[in-house]
């Protein structure tokens, strides 16, 4: 389907550039930084193949993927000063990267004849999330998704939505919907600092 393939190439594209920003951040070097870039972009659709027996997973075994992926990390490289003017980059491009691939993620499930709720929504965070997850891991950062931030949050609205709605409506639209929304509900958190209540520690006197 071409809309699932422009949504996998925009995913991969953003993911590509929040890895290889945080990267640059944290001071690796060259090949770190395309390694980072390409475990961002990559690591949520290969874990989701994975889960669903789709092997070799539809990231490795295409290497038109890998190639957009390399290819964006290195423009990263070389207009990092223009990328790092947004003031917060990494989280647009990232935000991005998290509503494109709750859509795909969901969308693999459901192309597979899978209803069940639980499968389509876990597909739309495993791919939305994936790759974010290992990168803050390399770079020794806590996940943004196990934080007090919105993030796994708005990958699970968009599939909910997703879900709500594709029986009644064009699966078209409805993937246009949950991108939307999932994009939606992670910029508002951003912008007005909506946050997950954390665990209070109790204190012995």
């Amino acid at each position: 389907m071409f809309l699932i393939e422009t949504f996998v190439y925009i995913g991969t594209i953003a993911f590509a550039i929040s890895g290889s920003l945080l990267a640059i951040k944290k001071d690796l070097d060259v090949f770190g930084v395309l390694l980072l870039g390409l475990t961002t972009a990559l690591a949520g659709g290969v874990i989701r193949d994975l889960m669903i027996g789709n092997i070799p997973p539809t990231n490795l075994a295409d290497p038109q993927y890998f190639l957009v992926s390399l290819l964006a990390s290195l423009a990263t490289i070389l207009f990092y000063e223009k990328l790092n003017r947004f003031e917060h980059g990494i989280a647009f491009f990232d935000a991005i990267g998290l509503g494109v691939f709750t859509a795909v993620g969901a969308n693999a499930a459901i192309s597979l004849d899978y209803s069940q709720p639980f499968l389509i929504i876990t597909m739309g965070l495993v791919t939305g999330i994936g790759g974010g997850v290992l990168r803050d891991v390399f770079v020794r950062e806590i996940p943004l998704v196990f934080r007090k931030e919105i993030y796994g949050i708005a990958s699970i609205a968009g599939s909910v939505v997703l879900i709500c709605t594709y029986e009644f409506i064009s699966l078209t639209v409805s993937l246009y919907l949950c991108l939307i929304i999932t994009l939606i509900i992670r910029i508002l958190a951003l912008k007005w600092r909506w946050n997950v209540p954390i665990v209070q520690k109790k204190t012995n006197i």
